[in-house]
């Protein structure tokens, strides 16, 4: 192995053999320790000796890949990385040294010292060699080998000095020398070799260029066709591999229908000639500096490979190999495209949605012909279809055709088609025929691409000899066309506060009824003809702007935006209340999560955290250990718990990964990851551990990684039914054995909360589940399932409305925007017969299959969590040698997940001295309710947009406040300081003492009143009794006088006829 190292890579190693005994006892291994450890870290300092650098292209600055370094005196060459670095181990001495590279003149530098100890730095820029017109009148290129030792002389026999059509010479110090220029501007190289390039032959073609010209090629794939050949796409720019702020993105597609070949062949030609001419010819060098260029040669790979040479207005070919016509098999506005959607359409939807092209072409065959949008009109009639955008394309069109000796004079195929006239060369794709399902106005309704459709010819597939003619005919209109991307307007949508990009801000401009989106980056392209127009820039959050640009005939109109919040402080609050401080960690952390949501942020982190693993299936055994495995490895960031046990004993295992597993951190979010309710769906259970191993691994070693993971708690249940895992077989795509636990029950329709909903008790996985959420610490939940390609949002519960159903849509479509197919609606399955075009992969559950007991249901209900359910693919239980690309497909949006748990709304709840307050309900919109927990801390996922705040908690004055969500920054900080309630019943506490106070006083006044009446009432009743009892005295005198007389006085008395007094009246009253 030492030897291969040494020879085939730019690794030097040795062989160390470290102990007598092979397998030593592992009470001797901390002796082994001790021995080597010194030596082990004094080897590894020996990596900086001798010299390193960089090799540059002198032109665009860019990294020049496989770069040889080659020291003269030691036969033993190596090569430079990806970035153009290069590290070449010598001891100390003085060495002369040269850096060769194909295309390029090759850069000597003499006496370069190395000495004991770090390694001297050597950076070496090279320039494009030079172009000599040869004596036949040809323009050749003079591209030098790479030497070898033995020819290292030639190149070093004189110090700064190389082969005499060397243009400028770079020393260890950066010196130039100036060039010489040519007394003569030389002419542009053309393509020397005219065929037609089959699969094979394309292929190697493309990794050739690529290789050749690393500084400005780069070749890719979108993805494969039917038969799994891959639909390449080759980037000519100055820098290939990334999308630079301001720089227009443009693409031309070619072979489309696959017996349509001449697109295919000039695009090789273009290919070539870009990369020839890069760095002499003027026009050149400015479009590839300028522009990013892709080139796609064939879209159709497999209908070209059954097409026939010489072929003028024949159909083999011309459809893929499932027989599907790709210019008719995409979304249309008018019509309903009922044919499935094919592999070569689907990649291409990704392509467009996953790049901010500004401008496209896509070659065709059949006739001479500039046709752009729209194809099709509402009744499906061939008659003009204007799109918003007509004088553009018109424009658009003209520019190709007027470059083209024949296309521009109306009359393309007289023979064939005497009587087709195109005025100009152009025409509206409608007037010509009606075309439902095309790609160009599926370009410009769905991105921010304005495409047109070109016929290069009358013949189809013309015969080798006469390509050459197609590429005269057409290289003036390939070039003028790439030019029209820098017309119109352009500029940037920044936040006025921090200078920041805004993303997904809209375009508007007034009388075009078609608005375009900012980039990643809030860079944006708006193509329009010469004229004033007025435009508007808004985002979420912002206070639109508008302004007034005028569009010249030359050149683009820079037309920077700088928005400004709708809320004045630094966090988007409401100016009241109490704001929130930040400490340098927060500010860099907030940082970190806008960069990660902006531009290429989280797919260089995707491609900077690749592990290597082998992929495979786990039954419980092997995933038990793998767990254990990682806390063991990982035992200051993992914590592995049981939540219980399935009805065959299985452990439900939870892996808690994060920089204090165990212990409560409530001011952090907290995620939680689930797979495998349905045990005959594992790929969700492989996914979470790869996830969980990625994110170990490298934590401590990728700066991003650790900081994620020391703000957040993660936890991961893998398997929630490991017995149905146990019973399901690989390979089998429908198969529902394993479907349900033991005892034959779908845990998904297990989940009841409410006692009267359940008819029996819950099974013991779905208790296991019920308990951990029922923690309410998450914010939210991402659970993996089988048998779609879609994500799902609550409820699954047939409901009529949801509340916050914005923000649950929204955190599914972070999932779907962020997988490469998922965004693209094609949902649907054979197996299980669910409609194939859902809206950007996103739907309410309970609209691809309704129930009750849900998981996520009960997730909303009681655990307050929300709870997106993601279906990672039709087969439920595919092979394993699909789990790799599977885990490349959702790597990108787990992560994403974790940014997301980290956006929406935070804070504090408190009272005015500042003891926080437990248990607050925060209000969210007037309908869903969050809980402050411990030390009062809350977090509330949001979608984008404004949204209102009330924050209620018992013996406290209510609270409102209005935030701003944003799609790419952290979470709104806010702090809700609470005054003690003085309201009773509802009323202000000095109006409710004044009214009592009043009504008080009222009452004691009246009291008084009713005193000082009822004491003089008394008083005369007091007087009326005095006098009663002395008249009673005299009557009981006379009574006792008329007893002692006789019965006759008696009887005179009794019948006297005498009216009573008042006082008698009142005596008789009272008796």
């Amino acid at each position: 192995m030492q030897d291969y190292n040494y020879v085939y890579g730019n690794c030097l190693e040795i062989t160390l053999e470290l102990s007598c005994c092979k397998y030593p006892q592992a009470s001797e291994l901390h002796k082994e320790w001790d021995l080597n450890k010194e030596s082990l870290l004094a080897y590894i300092e020996k990596v900086h000796i001798g010299v390193r650098g960089y090799v540059k292209d002198h032109v665009s600055g860019s990294a020049l890949t496989n770069a040889s370094i080659v020291v003269a005196g030691i036969r033993h060459n190596l090569t430079t990385g990806r970035y153009g670095d290069y590290y070449r181990l010598l001891l100390p001495g003085v060495y002369n040294i040269t850096a060769v590279a194909t295309g390029y003149t090759p850069v000597t530098v003499n006496n370069v010292q190395v000495f004991d100890g770090n390694a001297t730095e050597l950076n070496l820029v090279l320039v494009p060699v030079a172009i000599e017109p040869n004596l036949a009148g040809n323009v050749t290129l003079t591209t030098p080998s790479t030497p070898s030792a033995t020819d290292i002389n030639r190149y070093t026999s004189n110090t700064n000095t190389a082969p005499s059509h060397r243009s400028q010479v770079v020393t260890s110090m950066g010196s130039k020398t100036t060039p010489i220029p040519s007394p003569t501007e030389p002419q542009p190289v053309q393509p020397q070799e005219f065929r037609h390039h089959n699969y094979a032959d394309m292929e190697l073609f493309l990794r050739k260029y690529s290789s050749e010209f690393p500084s400005i090629a780069h070749l890719y794939s979108i993805g494969r066709s039917v038969e799994g050949r891959e639909l390449y796409g080759m980037v000519i720019s100055d820098n290939p591999t990334v999308h630079e702020h301001g720089e227009a993105e443009f693409k031309y597609v070619g072979n489309m229908h696959g017996n349509e070949v001449v697109g295919r062949e000039i695009l090789l030609n273009l290919i070539e000639y870009l990369c020839l001419n890069y760095g002499t010819d003027r026009e050149v060098t400015e479009l590839v500096n300028n522009t990013r260029i892709h080139i796609m040669p064939s879209m159709n790979p497999d209908g070209y490979e059954v097409a026939n040479e010489g072929d003028v207005r024949g159909y083999r070919g011309r459809n893929n190999s499932k027989n599907f016509d790709l210019n008719r098999n995409f979304p249309d506005q008018f019509a309903t495209i009922k044919d499935p959607r094919q592999p070569e359409t689907i990649a291409m939807m990704n392509w467009l949605k996953s790049n901010p092209f500004v401008l496209s072409a896509n070659l065709h065959g059949g006739s001479l012909v500039v046709n752009y949008p729209f194809d099709d009109d509402r009744e499906g009639k061939t008659r003009y279809s204007k799109s918003p955008d007509d004088k553009v394309f018109q424009q658009l069109a003209r520019t190709y055709s007027q470059e083209n000796p024949l296309m521009h004079n109306g009359h393309p195929c007289v023979k064939l088609y005497p009587g087709e006239y195109f005025a100009d060369g152009i025409t509206n794709g409608a007037s010509w025929y009606n075309v439902a399902g095309g790609m160009q106005d599926w370009n410009y309704l769905n991105t921010n691409c304005f495409e047109v459709t070109i016929e290069l010819g009358c013949v189809k597939y013309p015969l080798a000899k006469d390509l050459p003619k197609y590429w005269e005919q057409n290289r003036r209109s390939l070039l003028q066309f790439i030019h029209q991307v820098h017309h119109g307007i352009k500029g940037t949508v920044s936040d006025i506060r921090d200078g920041m990009g805004i993303p997904n801000a809209t375009i508007q401009v007034a009388d075009i009824d078609h608005n375009i989106t900012t980039a990643h980056t809030g860079d944006y392209w708006r193509l329009l003809v010469p004229g004033t127009y007025s435009i508007t820039a808004s985002a979420h959050g912002y206070q639109p702007v508008r302004t007034y640009a005028t569009v010249s005939k030359n050149g683009v109109e820079v037309v920077d935006f700088r928005l400004t919040r709708l809320h004045s402080d630094p966090n988007g609050l409401s100016p009241s209340g109490p704001q929130p401080t930040h400490n340098p960690s927060e500010e860099e952390f907030e940082s970190l999560i806008k960069d990660l949501s902006l531009g290429q942020g989280l797919e260089q982190l995707v491609k900077s955290t690749d592990t290597e693993n082998s992929f495979r299936f786990r039954g419980y055994k092997e995933l038990s250990a793998f767990l254990r495995g990682l806390t063991l490895n990982f035992p200051k960031i993992t914590s592995l718990q049981s939540l219980g046990h399935s009805v065959e004993f299985r452990t439900i295992w939870a892996l808690e990964i994060s920089n204090n597993p165990g212990e409560a951190e409530p001011s952090e979010p907290k995620v939680r990851f689930v797979a495998g309710i349905h045990g005959n769906a594992p790929v969700g259970t492989e996914l979470l551990l790869e996830f969980a191993a990625l994110l170990c691994i490298n934590y401590g070693k990728n700066s991003v990684i650790t900081r994620l993971i020391n703000e957040t708690t993660i936890v991961i249940v893998p398997s929630i039914n490991p017995d149905g895992r146990e019973q399901a077989v690989e390979k089998q795509c429908t198969s529902t054995q394993g479907f349900t636990n033991t005892h034959g029950k779908d845990l998904d329709k297990d989940f009841f909360g409410n006692v009267s909903h359940r008819v029996v008790e819950p099974q013991p996985e779905t208790k296991a589940m019920m308990d951990m959420i029922l923690d309410k610490g998450y914010t939210l939940s991402v659970a993996l399932d089988g048998g779609s390609l879609v994500a799902t949002y609550p409820y699954d519960k047939p409901v009529q409305s949801v509340e916050n159903e914005g923000t649950l849509k929204y955190l599914a479509s972070v999932y779907s925007n962020n997988h490469p197919k998922m965004h693209l609606g094609n949902a649907g399955c054979s197996n299980n017969g669910q409609a194939s075009n859902i809206p950007d992969g996103v739907m309410r559950a309970a609209e691809r299959q309704s129930h009750m007991g849900s998981m996520k249901d009960f997730s909303m209900d009681f655990g307050h969590c929300p709870e997106i359910t993601v279906y990672t693919g039709c087969c439920v239980f595919p092979p394993s040698e699909q789990l790799t690309t599977l885990w490349a497909e959702n790597k990108k949006p787990l992560l994403s997940m974790l940014l997301e748990v980290h956006k929406g709304l935070r804070g504090v709840v408190r009272d005015k001295s500042g003891k926080p307050i437990i248990g607050a309900i925060i209000v969210l919109n007037g309908g869903v309710r969050v809980f402050s927990g411990e030390g009062g801390y809350f977090r509330a996922l949001l979608a984008p947009g404004n949204h209102n705040i009330e924050a209620v908690a018992d013996g406290y004055q209510q609270q409102r406040q209005e935030v701003v969500v944003s799609s790419y920054e952290a979470a709104s900080s806010i702090i809700i300081e609470f005054d003690m309630d003085h309201s009773i019943f509802g009323l202000p506490r000095e109006f409710v003492v004044a009214s009592a106070a009043a009504s008080m006083t009222a009452l004691v006044v009246t009291a008084c009143i009713i005193w000082c009446v009822c004491v003089a009432k008394s008083n005369r009743q007091k007087d009326g009794f005095h006098r009663l009892r002395q008249h009673r005295d005299e009557y009981d005198d006379e009574i006792r006088l008329t007893s002692m007389g006789s019965k006759k006085s008696l009887l005179a008395h009794e019948f006297q006829d005498e009216s009573e007094s008042d006082e008698e009246t009142l005596y008789a009253n009272k008796i």
